[in-house]
């Protein structure tokens, strides 16, 4: 199909679509367009033998056959050479619904409803009979049939292959996904975007050259399929632009939620007369005690033993779990590495490190090269594209902390690629992709490459709702050219854009990409104490403290609600130790300051005993509470064992950066418990230097609770790629400044 006539045709589809302005806002388009491009497509690949189809099912049905042995009998004469099943019973065509305008919605059901299983299903996802019957009354859809039996729009096989319709359908999902940019975001990702991401998964791959080769491809929130198609495309080229080898045999995988995406990307593979059984729709997280839709979804992974060679995603950015959490906690605490997100769970409003776990339990083994042999696995390769949550949320032993320490540590991170800002058509916010793989070349091992991709953009010339930037081809060759020569401190010439200007008015060079070393990601937070200092005093001030302290006003309470005599009485007797108490310590020198706790305690307790009054340890700890404040001339408050005691209120954190010599994994596990100790012999020393070197010389006082010591692991990314950018001079600022003030006196005169 040459480009002018794929053109044509998607200009003349969207001209078709135009016409459904009233009933429906151009956002809404697709939910008729799309399924009725499929329509036609699969009316006229069926239309050559359509009378052989009726009559072989009479005939077989004549002879009792039906069910999935009937289905196959019509589908292998339904069309020539197809090889995914595909027939109609119905015996409508368009032209014949429209021959019967009043009919035409009835029998455009019927014509549905005679689908093979497969393809019905996709108009059920598309809940097509719905947008028939509301284009029906509002007098639209013999007008839509009818444009479509158009000579100016033939999709015909004869005209179109089953390949070239493929990209057609999927161009015209793109722009139909743009229109209705105001929720794209949640299944589709600008196609550069994707394009970049396919580069990016398969350089340095050399076993995808081999011939023949066979490779499986998966993704677990497939939205309408255009990461699998692209990758696809990128392989084994598109029959316009050659691929990486023509030769290799791929596989798709995926699993999509949503029962109009499910219902696109069931489409382009059918289309294209692509196998369709390996689409799952369902919660690739999953779903516990699910309800049964009736429609075939499957609420929980779709794939469970399966293995996958490469995997590309774009998750829900910053959405809630919550409808997946049962299942996923019941996962997680039964089967820990076992299961799926042994590492642990990133906090409950954004799951987007447990599609990365997921992806990674589906990983080959990785190669174990002995001699010429391999005895290993083939390894798998991932590319996913997050939010910057993923990178720095959560503190040290946290869950998502937890989850980026267990990557690095075992050496899975490969890349992350910092892209520019407004990319995306639902939000403004900065992306990062990230690459994963259990097969990183020599080189590469150890290690992990930062890519500072956010000024490598232009802008668009008419923005589609936030995505108002997008990459050029040099963007994304200069990005996959970072990645694969893969050099600490390369550099990029980047475009300069100054202040309210949407074009670049300069170019300037760049530091672009970083090489770390896997635990240059990863620190100590270490709890830093100082010692309790209080001083006490038995002042008209500090006893009537005593009335906010939990255990004293606890004494006038009773629990003997049933009796109100009883009830009565003790709230009576509580009342009057309280009142005892305080008269004891009125009696004591209220002038006096005391800076030693064991001191004014043993005080205390004379004073208590000579009044033969007894309290518990709660109103005894509320009473020091009460009367004490903290003093830095105090002595140190000690517990029996004569150790310092802690102050809360100075108790400081610091994040300690890993020893230089450590190996890792850490043996610390991510219950955050167990192996301790032993992570404690090894960084003792280590936080101990840091202390001396760091704080004591500013409190000399200050200790380290190695009980409390926790590991953290995050990637901030935009402080290593951090310039410094001096202020402008004072001048230019007051030169502005008095400018604008002359601006404002002399509006200010034109409206007096």
């Amino acid at each position: 199909m040459q480009q002018n006539h794929h053109q044509n045709l998607v200009g003349f589809i969207w001209n078709i679509a135009n016409k459904l302005r009233g009933p429906y806002r151009p956002p809404q388009y697709r939910r008729v367009m799309l399924p009725m491009i499929v329509l036609r497509r699969f009316d006229l690949v069926l239309a050559e033998n359509q009378k052989k189809v009726l009559a072989e099912k009479e005939r077989l049905e004549a002879r009792g056959i039906t069910g999935p042995a009937l289905e196959k009998a019509l589908s292998r004469i339904a069309t020539n050479g197809r090889k995914q099943e595909l027939f109609n019973t119905s015996g409508f065509t368009f032209e014949k619904l429209l021959a019967d305008p009043p009919n035409i919605a009835g029998n455009m059901i019927a014509y549905i409803q005679g689908f093979s299983p497969r393809a019905r299903d996709i108009f059920d996802k598309f809940d097509f009979e719905a947008e028939i019957a509301k284009l029906d009354e509002a007098n639209r859809l013999y007008l839509i049939l009818k444009e479509f039996c158009s000579n100016e729009i033939d999709l015909s096989p004869k005209t179109i292959s089953n390949l070239q319709m493929g990209y057609l359908f999927e161009e015209l999902v793109r722009k139909f996904n743009e229109q209705a940019n105001e929720e794209a975001g949640d299944h589709f990702t600008p196609r550069e975007v994707i394009r970049l991401m396919v580069q990016l998964l398969f350089t340095d791959e050399d076993g995808i050259f081999a011939p023949g080769i066979y490779r499986s491809i998966y993704d677990p929130t497939a939205g309408t399929g255009g990461m699998l198609s692209e990758a696809e495309k990128y392989i084994i080229g598109d029959g316009t632009h050659d691929g990486l080898n023509p030769d290799a045999h791929i596989e798709l995988f995926g699993q999509e939620y949503n029962p109009e995406s499910y219902a696109i990307c069931c489409s382009d593979l059918l289309i294209k007369d692509a196998p369709i059984d390996n689409l799952i729709f369902g919660d690739t997280l999953g779903v516990k005690d699910a309800k049964n839709k009736n429609n075939g979804f499957v609420p929980h992974d779709g794939h469970p033993e399966k293995k996958f060679h490469y995997m590309l995603s774009n998750p829900p950015f910053g959405v809630e779990w919550k409808p997946e959490e049962d299942f996923v906690r019941e996962e997680y605490q039964n089967q820990g590495f076992s299961g799926r997100f042994g590492a642990g769970l990133p906090r409950i409003n954004d799951g987007s490190l447990l599609f990365l776990q997921h992806m990674i339990a589906k990983m080959h083994n990785p190669p174990k090269i002995v001699g010429d042999i391999n005895e290993g696995g083939d390894g798998s390769k991932i590319a996913v594209v997050f939010n910057g949550s993923p990178l720095f949320t959560g503190d040290a032993g946290s869950g998502e902390s937890n989850i980026r320490r267990w990557i690095i540590e075992n050496d899975l991170l490969d890349a992350i690629v910092a892209l520019p800002d407004q990319m995306f058509y639902n939000t403004g916010i900065y992306t990062y992709i990230w690459i994963v793989s259990n097969r990183k070349p020599e080189h590469r091992r150890g290690k992990v490459q930062l890519i500072d991709g956010t000024r490598h953009y232009k802008k668009m010339d008419k923005s589609l709702g936030n995505k108002r930037n997008e990459l050029a081809e040099e963007h994304i060759r200069e990005l996959v050219r970072l990645y694969a020569e893969n050099q600490h401190d390369a550099t990029s010439v980047v475009p300069v854009h100054s202040k309210g200007s949407s074009r670049p008015t300069a170019t300037e060079t760049r530091t672009v990409s970083k090489i770390f070393d896997n635990r240059d990601f990863g620190y100590l937070k270490i709890t830093v104490e100082r010692p309790l200092r209080l001083n006490f005093q038995a002042s008209p001030e500090r006893i009537a403290r005593l009335d906010e302290q939990r255990a004293f006003a606890n004494l006038a309470t009773s629990k003997k609600r049933k009796d109100p005599v009883a009830y009565q009485a003790e709230i009576e007797a509580g009342k009057q130790t309280q009142a005892a108490i305080k008269d004891l310590l009125e009696e004591l020198d209220g002038d006096t300051l005391y800076r030693n706790r064991d001191e004014f305690e043993a005080l205390l307790n004379k004073a208590l005993k000579k009044a033969d009054l007894k309290v518990g340890a709660p109103v005894k700890k509320a009473i020091l509470v009460a009367l004490s404040e903290r003093d830095p001339q105090a002595d140190i408050c000690t517990d029996k064992k004569g150790n310092p005691e802690p102050d809360p209120e100075l108790r400081d954190t610091e994040n300690v950066a890993l020893p230089a010599d450590i190996n890792l994994p850490l043996p610390l596990k991510y219950d955050n418990e167990t192996g301790h100790d032993k992570l404690l012999a090894l960084v003792k020393d280590h936080c101990e230097a840091y202390l001396a070197a760091e704080v004591l010389p500013h409190v000399p006082d200050a200790w380290i609770d190695h009980s409390k010591t926790k590991v953290g692991y995050e990637i901030p990314l935009n402080r290593h790629f951090y310039v410094y950018e001096p202020p402008r001079p004072l001048e230019e600022i007051a030169g502005e400044i008095s400018q604008l003030e002359k601006e404002i006196v002399a509006m200010l005169a034109e409206v007096v």
